[in-house]
């Protein structure tokens, strides 16, 4: 009888160790949801965290609270997420620019990218445009390159800072093709909007809603999307990798959980993200914000982290880029 019932305990153990975590998938969520972003009210991470809150909060019940933590490039809100109870109450909207761009410098940073993190899914990406003034020539990317190596040095490209996003896509551009642009980088972007405008700077990469109005005004000219593929919301303007195979300046935005968090909370996060992506309704409104509706599993996210991160480390090497 003691043998007999030494085996059922065992079962029983087993079986417990097995259903817990669908038993807290199955729970989940109970309590409000806590969606820290890394950057303040505004610009374009805010409206997309918005998005998904409201979207995981209309379709679990729950209050979906975002929670704006700014500071030192995106780092201050990473770091906390990354030291958050892995129980699936808090997620960040994680970025490119705080999970790769700036552990590619080598910095000393709270958390690291890979292992401090749960991937949940890839939500949009942010696609950078290229822009022109209208007072030189090209009318395309191979046209601006052309100019370029014509006159090295010559051709005033502009970005919110060095070592920004912005500014990594002219390195990538100049690595790609030997041409030679002269970086003017400015302390943001409102600036280098100014400049380019007036002709001061001929080129930048700028987000899509921000040069939008300019655009329609025929101050500036769109002559490539860093995206790998032409986007749903400017089907007309060629892909840069149209011209330079390979090429990709694309930010990106999605949802990470602590690391530990319970694989059966992370998939059915990503389960509601995926749905959401495949509304029309939503998607429709991320494109009307500037945003390339996106979603994936989360080991696909995970691995686009990684595979950032060695391609930007070396781009910043190669070019000698130290950060601000």
């Amino acid at each position: 009888m003691r043998a007999h019932s030494k085996i059922v305990f065992v079962v029983l153990a087993l079986f417990g160790a097995v259903a817990a975590p669908y038993a807290a998938e199955i729970n989940y969520p109970t309590k409000p949801i806590r969606v820290i972003v890394p950057y303040p009210p505004g610009g374009s991470t805010d409206p997309t965290a918005r998005a998904f809150g409201t979207w995981l909060s209309d379709k679990f019940g729950v209050p979906v609270v975002i929670d704006n933590r700014p500071g030192a490039g995106a780092t201050i809100g990473h770091g906390l997420a990354a030291k958050a109870t892995p129980d699936g109450y808090t997620l960040l909207l994680g970025t490119s620019g705080g999970l790769v761009v700036s552990p590619a410098f080598g910095t000393k940073l709270p958390y690291d990218s890979v292992k401090d993190f749960a991937p949940v899914g890839l939500g949009v990406y942010v696609p950078f445009l290229l822009v022109v003034h209208p007072s030189i020539p090209p009318k395309n990317v191979q046209e601006l390159i052309a100019l370029a190596k014509a006159q090295p040095g010559k051709i005033n490209f502009g970005s919110p800072g060095t070592g920004t996003p912005n500014h990594l896509g002219i390195e990538l551009l100049k690595a790609m093709t030997g041409a030679e642009f002269l970086h003017v980088p400015y302390k943001g972007g409102g600036a280098a909007t100014v400049d380019l405008v007036a002709g001061r700077i001929q080129a930048i990469f700028g987000s899509i809603p921000q040069w939008q109005p300019h655009l329609a005004a025929g101050r500036v000219r769109a002559i490539g999307i860093g995206h790998p593929t032409r986007v749903r919301s400017m089907p007309d303007v060629p892909a840069v990798a149209e011209t330079l195979p390979g090429f990709n300046n694309t930010t990106w935005y999605g949802l990470l959980a602590p690391a530990g968090t319970p694989a059966p909370i992370v998939n059915k996060i990503n389960a509601e993200m995926k749905r959401a992506i495949a509304n029309a309704e939503f998607s429709k409104h991320l494109e009307s914000i500037g945003m390339e509706p996106a979603s994936g599993t989360p080991k696909e996210l995970g691995d686009m982290i990684r595979t950032e991160l060695a391609r930007w480390t070396k781009v910043i090497r190669d070019a000698g880029i130290q950060p601000n």
